[in-house]
């Protein structure tokens, strides 16, 4: 998250709080400066941390979380909300706009078709 949803996360920090940074979306296609957080005082007020992390930091451990989840699946504990577009590779300019736009619920898939 970024932009004006990180200003309000911020501004109801509690004591000792530990914000993770992981993305940015509102923040990706802008054409102007990326905004920077306008309460960050907030982190020194409640003496809290924010700290980035990406998805590479624990690639040694991609293994180990395909087999939980996939058990989670399993057990019924973890459910998976995909929105399926079928359509030719052709489709795929606009099935990604779908994700910018707000207008899908879960994981995004383009399944490209023979035809």
């Amino acid at each position: 998250m970024g932009g004006d949803i990180l200003d309000a996360a911020l501004s109801r920090l509690a004591m000792h709080a530990r914000i993770v940074i992981c993305g940015a979306i509102s923040q990706y296609n802008a054409t102007a400066p990326v905004k920077g957080p306008a309460n960050y005082l907030s982190l020194l007020v409640n003496r809290a941390s924010m700290t980035g992390m990406v998805v590479f930091d624990y690639a040694d451990r991609y293994g180990e979380a395909a087999r939980e989840m996939a058990g989670w699946i399993a057990q019924g504990k973890l459910k998976c909300k995909e929105d399926v577009v079928t359509g030719g590779i052709d489709a795929f300019p606009e099935v990604l706009l779908k994700l910018f736009r707000g207008e899908n619920v879960g994981k995004l898939v383009l399944e490209v078709t023979d035809k």
